[in-house]
């Protein structure tokens, strides 16, 4: 396909780790709030000889991210697309990871689903941390699958006031993301496309180092040690799993999450760590 385009949408650890990875010989098409970084990352791709057009993109905006859609596509067919925008517990407030998390992802599946090209795949970042708070009730599921994007923070459980911490609302989002997914691996479908989530364990990421410097810290470095692989996640670890996914070797593979955690959350549900321990 001539010209493909890469749309990366978030220039953190892993943003531009998939860019690096990804982008070789594709339209790479860089998104972020944030305009500093956003160049930054944009001319070491270039001094790596990408072609790279950058877009400030406030992914809680229908507006701003309907506007990054339209670009993606006047560059050419939309090939991959990848979002790994978003806030962490230690980054914000509830109503803002609400917005930026849930609503975001939500904005992007649906905003995308209208410009990729046939044989095209997206990536959508979700978390470990979806696996690790006790799921929501099957009807609240449903809804948080099959809402209107446009009412998904109107509904009773996603108001602000209905989470206790940042945290809540962050394992909250993050489950969200992997069922919207599952939704919208149809609407996909129905291009031609694929789209799938991936839900990073603890990475060694600006992100991640703020985390692990929080209270929780210490149950992150605990999964970490009684995990299998015993380590941090690096953003390669992430891009790699990314590229599968974006491939043609996963053809058959749509409306999925893939936990990328090196054992984090096996280590926890068969009790090789307990997150609760010492807790009143």
């Amino acid at each position: 396909m001539p010209n493909e385009v890469l749309v990366v949408i978030g220039t953190g650890g892993m943003g531009a780790a998939v860019a690096h990875r990804v982008g070789t010989g594709k339209a790479v098409l860089l998104a972020d709030y944030d305009e500093t970084a956003l160049s930054a990352v944009a001319e070491v791709l270039r001094d790596e000889g990408q072609r790279v057009t950058t877009q400030v993109v406030d992914v809680s905006s229908r507006e701003s991210v309907y506007a990054l859609a339209r670009a993606a596509a006047a560059l050419g067919p939309v090939r991959h697309v990848v979002h790994t925008a978003g806030l962490s517990p230690a980054q914000a407030p509830v109503d803002a990871i609400l917005k930026v998390d849930l609503l975001g992802t939500a904005l992007v599946l649906d905003a995308f689903a209208e410009v990729i090209a046939v044989g095209g795949a997206g990536v959508m970042i979700s978390s470990m941390s979806g696996y690790l708070a006790p799921p929501p009730a099957r009807e609240i599921e449903a809804a948080l699958a099959n809402t209107a994007t446009d009412e998904l923070l109107a509904l009773p459980f996603t108001a602000a006031d209905a989470f206790p911490s940042p945290g809540y609302a962050y394992s909250f989002a993050k489950r969200a993301n992997q069922l919207r997914v599952r939704a919208a691996s149809v609407a996909w479908g129905g291009r031609g496309a694929r789209v799938n989530s991936i839900s990073p364990g603890v990475i060694s990421t600006k992100m991640g180092q703020q985390e692990l410097a929080t209270e929780s810290g210490a149950g992150m470095r605990a999964m970490v040690a009684a995990s299998g692989t015993g380590r941090l996640g690096s953003p390669d670890d992430i891009a790699a799993a990314a590229e599968f996914l974006l491939s043609d070797a996963a053809s058959f593979v749509t409306g999925i999450d893939l936990l990328v955690d090196g054992g984090a959350v096996a280590a926890v549900s068969t009790g090789r760590v307990d997150l609760f321990a010492g807790r009143s």
